[in-house]
C-alpha cells in the first residue's frame, strides 16, 4: 500500500482527508502538529506528504524547509486556504509537488495525490532518524541573542542551542554590534531596552550597516511610541515578553525560511 502522512491542524480535516484516502487504498498517517509531522515523516518516510500551509507553533513553510533538509526530492502537497502570494512564492521555493487551495473538490485533490505517487522515487534517499537522548542535529545555521539580563540571555542560548542553532549570548549592543561584524549571525534577537546603548539603538546601526540577517526584537514595554520606532527599523517579528519560547523558535524559524527564498 501507498503510504501518505497528513498534517493539518484542524483535526475534523484530518479525519475527512484519512477517511477519503484510505477508501482510496492509501495507508494514512495524520496529526494535528507541525513537530510531530516532522517526527512522522522522518519514521515513515510517507511516499507523499499532504501539509497545510497555516499551523500554529509551526506552520507549513518551516515544515516543508524541513522535510526537504530531510529528502530534497520527497512528493509534497501544500493545502494552501487563505495563502498569500507570497507564501505560495515560498513554496514553490522550495519545490513544492503541488499546491491545492482549500475548498476545491476533493477530486482534485486525490488526482493531486495520484500524480505525485507516481513519481519516480529517489532511491539515493534514506530516511534520517530522530536524535537520540534529547539532543538535536546540528542546524547549519547561526543565532545571535542580545539581552543584558544574564539569565534570560544564557537561557535562550542554551534552548536554541538545544534545538541545533549555533547561539551565542552577548549582553551588550556595542559588544553585539562588533561580533556581528565578525561572526555574522543569519538571525539575531534582540532585547529592545537595555542600559549604555539600547536595542533600537543597535537596530539603527544594523540596518545602517544593511545587515542581511533577520532580526527579532524582544520587549517588556508596551509603549506604543517606542514600538512603533522599532517597526519603523524594519525588524522580521517583535515580541513581548515573557517570551514563549516555541513562539519565539517559531518565528526564528520562518524569519530563517523567508531569508533563503
Amino acid at each position: 500500500m501507498i503510504k501518505i502522512l497528513i498534517v493539518d491542524d484542524d483535526q475534523m480535516n484530518c479525519d475527512l482527508l484519512q477517511n477519503v484516502f484510505t477508501r482510496h487504498g492509501y495507508q494514512v498517517i495524520s496529526t494535528t502538529s507541525g513537530l510531530e509531522g516532522l517526527n512522522l515523516f522522518r519514521k515513515h518516510v510517507p511516499r507523499v506528504t499532504l501539509l497545510d500551509l497555516r499551523m500554529p507553533e509551526m506552520d507549513g513553510l518551516i515544515v516543508l524547509k524541513e522535510i526537504r533538509a530531510v529528502d530534497p526530492h520527497a512528493p509534497v502537497i501544500i493545502l494552501g486556504g487563505g495563502a498569500t502570494e507570497a507564501q505560495e512564492n515560498q513554496a514553490r521555493a522550495l519545490r513544492v509537488t503541488d499546491f491545492v487551495r482549500k475548498g476545491l473538490s476533493l477530486d482534485v485533490l486525490v488526482e493531486a495525490v495520484q500524480r505525485a505517487a507516481q513519481l519516480p522515487i529517489h532511491r539515493s534517499t534514506a530516511p534520517v532518524p530522530v536524535a537520540n537522548g534529547g539532543k538535536s542535529e546540528q542546524i547549519d545555521e547561526s543565532v545571535l541573542v542580545v539581552d543584558d539580563d544574564p539569565l534570560v540571555c544564557d537561557l535562550l542560548v542554551q534552548f536554541l542551542s538545544l534545538r541545533g542553532y549555533r547561539a551565542l549570548g552577548i549582553k551588550d549592543g556595542q559588544d553585539a554590534l562588533r561580533v556581528v561584524e565578525d561572526v555574522m549571525p543569519d538571525a539575531i534577537v534582540l532585547d529592545l531596552i537595555m542600559p549604555g546603548m539600547s536595542g533600537i539603538d543597535v537596530l539603527r546601526a544594523l540596518r545602517e550597516q544593511e545587515y542581511p540577517g533577520g532580526i527579532i526584537i524582544m520587549t517588556g514595554s508596551h509603549n506604543e511610541e517606542l514600538l512603533d520606532e522599532a517597526w519603523a527599523l524594519g525588524p522580521q517579528e517583535v515580541l513581548l515578553k515573557p517570551i514563549d519560547l516555541e513562539c519565539l523558535l517559531t518565528a526564528i524559524q520562518l524569519v530563517l525560511v523567508c531569508r533563503e527564498c
